[in-house]
């Protein structure tokens, strides 16, 4: 095969160019969104037709610009250095509704305004049209962030799958996997929560349980009451935690010690054996990739460590964070990875922007020769208390294996 390694591509451009202009362009994503996502709507809503009083479109405009002054205010104050929950849960509510007005705004102001038009609702110079429209959004809006609160706030459904693994033993068929991942405990108070999903982990009598990471955002001293019910989780054989991206924002190391004194085994690149009738699987884990960009000593993804004196005949499932790790842990012959990160998308339709970044956003997918890679859509969430078409879960996986005996399976 030639090599196309220097080639250029049809516009002229090498993939390196490519992706340089692509990072640029990200740089005034931050200056771009809220603008977009609170323009958008402003102007589907107020001036597409509507026709309204001039105290509407002015008391309505000046709602829209509140938005887009605010939301990226108290996200600083929220997210920045002062780190003040009540700032980051107006920021965090804002940008979860902007968001979903903006959706809709887009989607019902061409779509549903076609339909009217086609079926000829509304008088001649479209007003009607323009203000079925206008209602229409505002109350779609309104039920899809009342039900998506609700979605966020109440413990997650369990997800329930057999996995197949080809190299796994017939003594280890039927253990029992339990996935927790991206609690994010945060400025709203969750403890409650967090020890009812404990309880709803505890009642699926698990041989192992993995956290994959992004526990909360902040300190582990500050969200230490929230975190405290992952002490009562129980397992047949190990508790199991992984670092996520966001323990990198908030002293990554204090969320290490404090999972270790909880009682969960941080596998930091390193591994242990689950060992059951005979058989062995290799349980191992890396940091998150962002670890070693954070200047943190010693933290870095580093799957040859984490294998390190394993045999490599045996079956081996690993804890990654991010799904995009799946290209490492396939170069490896890793048997399953098991993920968070992607949250689903979280708020439709976030997930078509996730899949720019991560090879999967939900579910159980084939890399490579023998690799399986689960995603969880996560057990919290971040940031805007909202889940719209993405609910959260807590992930029960049975791995089966194709030599079970009859008599063997459970």
């Amino acid at each position: 095969m030639a090599d196309t390694s220097n080639t250029r591509s049809a516009a002229g451009e090498t993939p390196e160019a490519s992706r340089s202009g692509l990072q640029r362009l990200m740089r005034y994503i931050p200056l771009i969104a809220p603008l977009l996502l609170w323009s958008v709507p402003c102007w589907v809503l107020l001036y597409a037709g509507q026709h309204w009083p001039l105290p509407v479109e002015v008391g309505g405009t000046a709602l829209f610009v509140l938005g887009l002054v605010g939301m990226p205010l108290a996200m600083v104050r929220g997210h920045g250095r002062r780190q003040q929950d009540w700032a980051a849960i107006v920021g965090d509510s804002l940008l979860g509704g902007a968001w979903v007005l903006f959706t809709w705004s887009v989607l019902l102001g061409v779509l549903l305004r076609l339909a009217l038009t086609v079926a000829r609702v509304g008088g001649g110079d479209g007003q009607d049209r323009a203000r079925i429209v206008t209602w229409a959004v505002l109350g779609l809006t309104a039920v899809l962030l009342g039900w998506g609160y609700f979605e966020a706030r109440r413990v997650p459904r369990v997800r329930r799958l057999d996995v197949s693994l080809p190299r796994l033993g017939a003594g280890l068929d039927g253990t029992r996997v339990v996935l927790i991942t991206d609690t994010h405990y945060g400025p709203l108070d969750r403890a409650r929560w967090s020890a009812r999903v404990c309880e709803t982990v505890n009642d699926l009598e698990a041989d192992l349980v993995c956290h994959t990471g992004d526990i909360a955002d902040g300190t582990a001293e500050r969200r230490r009451a929230q975190a405290t019910p992952l002490g009562t989780v129980r397992a047949t054989r190990a508790r199991v935690y992984v670092t996520g991206n966001h323990e990198y924002y908030s002293e990554a190391q204090g969320w290490v010690d404090l999972m270790d004194e909880l009682g969960w085994e941080p596998l930091r690149n390193r591994h242990l054996l689950l060992e059951r009738g005979g058989d062995t699987l290799v349980v191992a884990g890396v940091d998150d990739v962002t670890a070693e960009s954070s200047g943190l000593a010693g933290h870095r993804a580093h799957l040859a460590g984490a294998l390190q004196g394993a045999d490599p005949d045996l079956p081996v499932l690993l804890l990654a964070h991010q799904p995009k790790f799946i290209d490492r842990a396939a170069a490896h012959g890793i048997d399953l990875q098991l993920s968070g990160h992607t949250h689903g998308g979280q708020i439709w339709p976030f997930h078509h922007l996730v899949r720019l970044d991560q090879p999967s956003v939900a579910g159980l997918s084939h890399h490579g020769a023998r690799t399986q890679l689960y995603t969880s859509r996560g057990t919290g969430f971040w940031g805007p208390p909202f889940r719209v078409f993405a609910p959260s879960e807590i992930t029960l996986l049975v791995l089966r294996s194709p030599q079970q005996s009859p008599s063997s399976s459970s």
